[in-house]
Order: C-alpha cells, then structure tokens, then sequence
C-alpha cells in the first residue's frame, strides 16, 4: 500500500507535461508530443509520427477531446497517475489516466495512458433494498 504523496510543485510539473501534450496533440505536433514521452515509449515507437497513429487510433479521446478536467492524482502500478474527465468530440464521457514517471534530471515524462468508462452512476449508487 502506498501512502506516497506528491508534493504540490510535482503535481504542477505533471500537469504541465500533460497539458503540453494535450496541446501538441491538438496541433498534430508530433515532435512535442514524443519528447514529452519516457524512453522506453520512445524506444518502442521510434518515430514521433509512429506514436502519433498509435494514439490517433487507440487513444482517440485524449488526442482530439472537446473538454478536459482534471479530477486529481493517485498511485497506480507504482507511479504517479494524473486522473482526468474528457468530453470526446461527439459528447461522451470518459475517464482518461497519464502514468507517469520521474526522470533522473527531475524532470517527469509520460510512461503510458489508460481510457475507463465514465460512469456517472456507480460512484453514488446505493443497493436497491426489494
């Protein structure tokens, strides 16, 4: 169990990189939207254009969303992970995570992404007493 806190400069610096991604994306920058990746990403698509159709056809909603609000961090596999709601382009709803993992030069860089189903219901839902 990890009782890990990040420090309010880290969650910052997270966010930065995450906003500068989302950003790039939204530009088709794929150049900046590579650099912003850890080195194991980066070694496994070796091209920025490469990770680009990667994400364009499996990660959809963070590469085009029409709305983005960030709801906080938590841990998740032993890294830092950057929870966020995105509206997609056609309205719906989903839940979108940024691993992401500190660099020696403390810098931080994205290690991997994770889309969930938004779920209004299931966080307020009570058992039905029949």
């Amino acid at each position: 169990m990890h009782s890990k806190k990040l420090s309010p400069q880290d969650e910052q610096a997270i966010r930065t990189v995450v906003e500068c991604q989302l950003k790039a994306f939204q530009n088709n920058d794929a150049t900046t939207a590579f650099s912003l990746t850890c080195l194991e990403l980066q070694r496994q698509f070796r091209q920025p254009q490469e990770f680009m159709e990667m994400i364009k056809n499996h990660y959809q909603p963070i590469y085009s969303p029409r709305a983005v609000i960030f709801e906080g961090f938590f841990y998740t596999q032993q890294r830092p992970t950057l929870q966020m709601m995105l509206m997609t382009q056609r309205g719906n709803l989903i839940r979108a995570l940024y691993m992401m993992q500190h660099q020696s030069n403390l810098s931080w860089r994205i290690t991997g992404y994770q889309l969930l189903p938004f779920n209004i219901d299931s966080r307020h839902r009570h058992q039905s007493q029949d």
